[in-house]
């Protein structure tokens, strides 16, 4: 199987040795994203309400550059450094996905890169 590398420049550029998705057959692997400007590299300012909302739209971003949507996400997996935030979570995703919700899990972790407090990666189906 080949796969295809996934790139943007509305998402942040990989940190690391990782691409920001990889598709294998219709499946697309988004790497986490975590809540830096994609112009800058820098975390974005404010409250974690603020970096909830630039990871969901470095995800975004990088959804739509496979050529799929949010909605074709299947699996969305959250990193918060604290799961205090974990219902300011839940209310901003529902300004970016609608029924049917994809499968979840939240993660408590002890840190993450940058110092950042969230990280998001996702699986989406993305065939046509």
């Amino acid at each position: 199987m080949d796969f295809e590398t996934i790139q943007t420049d509305r998402a942040p550029a990989a940190i690391g040795t990782y691409s920001q998705a990889v598709r294998a057959g219709d499946t697309v692997y988004v790497s986490g994203q975590i809540p830096l400007v994609p112009e800058t590299g820098e975390i974005v300012e404010g409250d974690v309400e603020a970096q909830i909302r630039r990871t969901f739209d470095n995800l975004l971003a990088v959804v739509e550059a496979a050529g799929a949507s949010l909605a074709q996400v299947a699996k969305l997996t959250i990193y918060l450094t604290d799961l205090s935030h974990f219902p300011k979570v839940n209310e901003v995703m529902a300004e970016y996905f609608k029924p049917p919700y994809p499968a979840r899990a939240a993660l408590g972790v002890a840190a993450l890169p940058k110092g950042v407090g969230v990280e998001m990666d996702a699986v989406v189906v993305a065939n046509g």
